[in-house]
Order: C-alpha cells, then sequence, then structure tokens
C-alpha cells in the first residue's frame, strides 16, 4: 500500500513530465530584470504592429492613429495640465470604490461562506443582482443619489463587491472541517475563529478575489465616469468618442490598461507577502 501512495521519483515519471518540471524549474530561476523584458515583448509586438497598420494605410489617420500621434496627444494634454487631473481623479475614484466594495464583500462572502441559514436567505438575491449589467444601474444611482462623486463611487463598489462577495464565499464553504474542529478544540470561536484560523485558511482566494474586483473597478469606472463627469480616464475616452479625437481615446484606453496592471502589481505584492505570512 505505502509503495502504491509513495511519490514517483525522476526516474519513474513519464517523458511528459520530465521536461515539464524542468522547463518551470528554469523560469522560476530567472532575476526579475529578466520577467520583466519577457513581459515587454507582446507590448512591443502590438506596438510594432500599431506602427505597422497605421503607417501602410491600412488604416486611416481617423481610424488608427500612428503611436507618435498619441504621444503628441499625451503631451498636449500634460501641457494643459489635464492630463494627470484625469488620473488622479479615477484612480481616486476606482480606490474608493474598490475599498468600500471590497469590505462589503468580505463581510457578506464571511457571512453567507460560514452560516447556512444566511446561504439560504442571502446568496440566492445576491447572484441575481450579480447578473445586472454595470450600465443598468446607472439611471437608479441618478435617482437616488445624483450625479456627484457619491454615485460614482457607488457604482464602482459595486462592481468591486461581487469577485470578492463570491469568491469568499464558495472557498470558507470548503475550509478543511479537520482543522475548524481542531481549533474549537483549543476555544476558538466566532470572530476569532474566522480572523485565526478560517480567513488564513482562504488567504490565497481572498486575493485572487481581491485582484478581480480590482480588475472590475477598472471596468466599472467608465460606466461611473458617464454619470456626469466632467474629468478622469472615463471621461476622457467618451469625450474624445464624441469629438472624433481618436488619437486622445487611444491615449485613455492605453492609460487604463498602464494604471489598471499598477495597482495589480501592488495587490499582486500584498499578495505574495500574505501568503508567505499566513498561508505557508
Amino acid at each position: 500500500m505505502a509503495a502504491d501512495i509513495a511519490p514517483r521519483s525522476e526516474a519513474a515519471q513519464t517523458p511528459a513530465e520530465a521536461p515539464a518540471r524542468s522547463t518551470g524549474s528554469r523560469l522560476s530561476r530567472i532575476p526579475g530584470w529578466g520577467r520583466l523584458g519577457l513581459g515587454l515583448i507582446l507590448p512591443a509586438l502590438i506596438l510594432a504592429l500599431w506602427q505597422t497598420l497605421s503607417s501602410t494605410g491600412v488604416f486611416t489617420f481617423v481610424q488608427l492613429p500612428p503611436p507618435l500621434a498619441v504621444v503628441d496627444a499625451a503631451i498636449e494634454l500634460i501641457q494643459r495640465n489635464d492630463l494627470w487631473i484625469h488620473v488622479a481623479i479615477s484612480v481616486q475614484r476606482v480606490l474608493l470604490g474598490f475599498v468600500l466594495g471590497a469590505v462589503l464583500g468580505l463581510l457578506l462572502g464571511s457571512l453567507v461562506g460560514l452560516s447556512k441559514l444566511a446561504d439560504l436567505l442571502v446568496a440566492p438575491t445576491i447572484g441575481a443582482f450579480r447578473a445586472v449589467p454595470s450600465l443598468a444601474w446607472v439611471p437608479l444611482l441618478l435617482l437616488w443619489i445624483g450625479l456627484g462623486e457619491d454615485s460614482k463611487v457607488t457604482l464602482i463598489a459595486i462592481g468591486a463587491f461581487f469577485p470578492v462577495y463570491t469568491t469568499l464565499a464558495a472557498s470558507l464553504r470548503h475550509v478543511d472541517t479537520n482543522l475548524v474542529e481542531a481549533a474549537r478544540s483549543f476555544g476558538y470561536s466566532g470572530l476569532r475563529l474566522l480572523l485565526t484560523v478560517q480567513l488564513p485558511a482562504v488567504v490565497p482566494s481572498i486575493f485572487s478575489g481581491l485582484r478581480l474586483a480590482l480588475a472590475q473597478a477598472w471596468l466599472f469606472l467608465v460606466a461611473a465616469e458617464l454619470l456626469g463627469a466632467s474629468m478622469g480616464l472615463g471621461f476622457l475616452l467618451t469625450d474624445s468618442q464624441n469629438n472624433g479625437r481618436t488619437d486622445r481615446l487611444l491615449l485613455a484606453i492605453v492609460l487604463l490598461a498602464i494604471f489598471g496592471k499598477i495597482t495589480d502589481a501592488l495587490l499582486g505584492y500584498l499578495e505574495r507577502k500574505a501568503v508567505a505570512r499566513w498561508a505557508a
């Protein structure tokens, strides 16, 4: 029996498994700058394709301005002191909405994941609201809250809430029952059990939900800035579309991608620290 469950040696592995393990081992030894270089290969290819398509007549200037035209549009907005205001306002809205939605997702996700009664009472309704498109909330938020910052942050929070709630609720239902019972035998219960045992057991899942929520927050930003916004990257995108400024429209898309990646990388750094401390 022991021989049946013992791990196979490298010599006993199939030919397909050995190369896969050696390739993964080599990739894991690549230094940080090397990984950054590999990650920049695809953006460089996209940039080269963009330049080719815009300079060979495949697309007109209005359809696809060359990369330098987008850079010129950025410089123009910087000289007018507008670009960083757009960026700062959008980042502020995303972070506020993300934090609000994530906190609510953690609270309700914990409740539903730990309580069968809450699961029966709450989960079906939340699951139904999860299917509502982001733009469907816009008229209601205009009626209930108005055109101020509160409505924009609320819409982003709605987008950030569901990934955290769904991931955490599902993860808590599958925490090792032996681990929970062992903690209870030592007197842990309620909030102490949740914070000390159950949440640390699902740290990777929590951060997966948080990263999905952050991506959703950036997606909902554009819809949020339809609510009477006069500044922000979402506003810059839609205003450029209305005015036929494709260069600024592409600039807004590039900036959304860049700052979305930056915030995701920061959250990924926190994830590595948290996993090393609580889930190692």
